[in-house]
């Protein structure tokens, strides 16, 4: 027979007790977003986000993280085939060097990069004797926003592309097409929307990167620096409007993902 401290614990509701400590750090994830919500008035915030400065982050921010995105998929997403289709002894390597700049801290990652574009470097050197500096310019941020976010497109690319039967590739094959048009007429589109989440979220990560960013540009300033540098200077009430419209992208992209993931494709 069962004891009875047997059957307490099986009547016992853990579902309960798992939702009450996920709520608990649910609540430290929302708590702070309302903060920064309700802690001024909608009109002063929507008045300092036309300031000179705030429009010039916004502006740099967004321009850079699109041109990184757009390098990110264009060189991330051959990779993330390759890597899911070769049966090649180094593809274990190839992953660990691509996930790396997810677990280096960005502060490491602006070094590293300066190491190789700096401007006491041959190729930094190049760059500015031909009228293109690597660093204190947009070439900078996009150079240090592509090294954070490109691992998420190639990543999330590949577990998409690995999702897709290779059986529907080999029926494409055998009925004389070639490599490149079974990619573009059969895996793309399958593995489409897992493709999309990928850029999706290299384009949040890139446009909130800030410690490469310092590190190869402190100028033009994006909105990550512009908000550091706003909160040292003038105090937390001077960061608000940055701050605002960083969240304001977080939450779109999450939308953005919800609709992607609720696909029927995917």
């Amino acid at each position: 027979m069962m004891s009875r401290t047997e059957d307490a614990v099986k009547r016992f509701d853990w579902l309960s007790v798992a939702f009450l400590l996920g709520a608990a750090l649910l609540c430290y994830y929302l708590l702070p977003l309302l903060s920064l919500v309700v802690s001024q008035p909608p009109g002063i915030v929507i008045q300092r986000l036309t300031t000179p400065d705030v429009v010039s982050a916004a502006t740099t921010s967004t321009t850079a993280s699109f041109t990184s995105t757009a390098l990110a998929t264009l060189f991330g997403l051959p990779l993330a085939y390759w890597l899911a289709r070769t049966d090649s002894g180094i593809q274990t390597l190839v992953t660990a060097l691509v996930v790396l700049p997810l677990v280096l801290p960005p502060i490491v990652s602006g070094m590293v990069l300066l190491t190789v574009v700096g401007p006491n470097t041959l190729l930094g050197e190049l760059a500015a004797a031909n009228g293109v500096p690597l660093t204190r310019s947009i070439v900078g941020v996009v150079l240090a926003q592509t090294f954070v976010a490109s691992p998420f497109v190639v990543i999330t690319a590949k577990a998409a592309f690995e999702s897709v039967d290779r059986q529907l590739e080999h029926a494409s094959r055998s009925l004389g097409k070639s490599r490149l048009t079974t990619v573009r007429q059969v895996t793309l589109p399958i593995a489409w929307p897992g493709i999309l989440a990928g850029v999706t979220l290299a384009f949040a990560r890139a446009i909130g990167e800030f410690g490469a960013t310092i590190m190869l540009a402190y100028y033009p300033r994006t909105m990550p620096v512009q908000i550091w540098v706003s909160f040292t200077t003038l105090g937390l009430d001077n960061a608000f409007p940055i701050a605002v419209i960083l969240v304001g992208i977080a939450v779109a992209t999450l939308v953005v993902l919800h609709v992607l993931g609720t696909n029927p494709l995917e």
